[in-house]
C-alpha cells in the first residue's frame, strides 16, 4: 500500500522523536542538577537563610492590639462563617511571621464559628 508524502513525513518525525528521547531525558536531568546546585550555592552564600527560629528571636513585639469580635456569627450564613474562619487563620499566620507582631485577640468566639473551627482546624486551641 503506497504511503502519501504527508504520512511519510509524519512517520519520519515520529521516528526522530523516539530516537532523541534519551537525549531529551539527559538534558532534563542535567538541567535539574544545575538548578539544584544553584539553589545550594544560594543557601551557602547567605548564611542567614530563612530559619523561622532565628527570625523569631529578632522579633520586637508591638503594643498594638487587634481584636476580632465574633459575636455576629449567628447572623451569617455558613459560607460567610467559613470565609471568616479562613481570614482569621491567615491573619494569625501572618502575624506570627511578622517582625512586629500585634497582640491578636478573638472575642465572643462561639456558635457556628467555633464549631467550624473545631471541625476544620483542631490546632486553633494551641494558638498563643
Amino acid at each position: 500500500e503506497p504511503m502519501s508524502k504527508r504520512q511519510r513525513k509524519k512517520l519520519l518525525k515520529q521516528k526522530q522523536w523516539e530516537e532523541q528521547k534519551d537525549l531529551r531525558r539527559q538534558k532534563r536531568k542535567e538541567k535539574r542538577q544545575k538548578q539544584k546546585l544553584e539553589r545550594q550555592s544560594k543557601l551557602d552564600s547567605s548564611n542567614e537563610g530563612n530559619d523561622r527560629k532565628r527570625l523569631r528571636r529578632e522579633v520586637v513585639p508591638s503594643t498594638l492590639r487587634l481584636i476580632v469580635d465574633c459575636s455576629f456569627d449567628d447572623l451569617m450564613v455558613l459560607k460567610d462563617v467559613k470565609k471568616l474562619h479562613k481570614q482569621i487563620q491567615r491573619c494569625y499566620a501572618e502575624n506570627r511571621k511578622a517582625f512586629h507582631p500585634v497582640q491578636f485577640y478573638l472575642t465572643s468566639h462561639g456558635g457556628q464559628l467555633k464549631s467550624n473551627m473545631n471541625e476544620n482546624d483542631k490546632g486553633w486551641v494551641n494558638w498563643k
